[in-house]
């Protein structure tokens, strides 16, 4: 018989985790940002908004259940005042790794708690985690491959400027 009160906690636990790994993905964007580093910034940027996705599916799974969401980001996951850039992606991958790790566990305990659906979603979620870790290390290869010369190439505006949009009262 599906116990949903395992399904509904492991739940809400990622709910968490994503939670927190969004506010440091948004730290790094805005600091990777003002430090010229647009290519960078945007990866975190993408990434970051990729993770609410997660939070969305998980947090419909919950409701699904017709249990709670908590919506609160894990203590255990606080926003850490990185600025160097390849540090700021040595910890993304530390998150995501975490994220795979405890995705495969969390679709264990659910197989045995028989929700095969939060199974599935888990084992979905850790496909994306991999692809984030993914990037992440291309990036710090290249980081070591290409030292501060690679960092300098990020630093160059790839995409033209958008223009801004005109103002409260700006005629059109």
């Amino acid at each position: 018989m599906l116990n949903r009160e395992t399904s509904i906690k492991l739940l809400n636990k990622a709910v968490g985790d994503e939670l927190a790994t969004v506010h440091q993905y948004l730290y790094f964007h805005f600091h990777l940002e003002d430090q010229g580093l647009g290519p960078l910034a945007m990866l975190f940027r993408t990434t970051a908004i990729q993770e609410m996705g997660h939070i969305a599916s998980l947090s419909e799974r919950i409701l699904f259940l017709k249990g709670d969401v908590t919506l609160q980001a894990s203590v255990s996951l606080p926003v850490e005042r990185i600025h160097d850039p390849a540090a700021m992606l040595e910890k993304a991958m530390q998150l995501e790794e975490g994220s795979i790790v405890d995705y495969n566990n969390f679709a264990l305990e659910c197989g045995k708690a028989a929700d095969s659906k939060t199974k599935q979603l888990f084992e979905s979620l850790i496909a994306d985690e991999e692809r984030h870790f993914d990037q992440y290390e291309k990036q710090v290869e290249n980081i070591r491959r290409f030292g501060v010369n690679y960092l300098a190439l990020q630093s160059f505006n790839t995409t033209p400027e958008t223009p801004a949009e005109p103002g409260p009262g700006a005629g059109a």
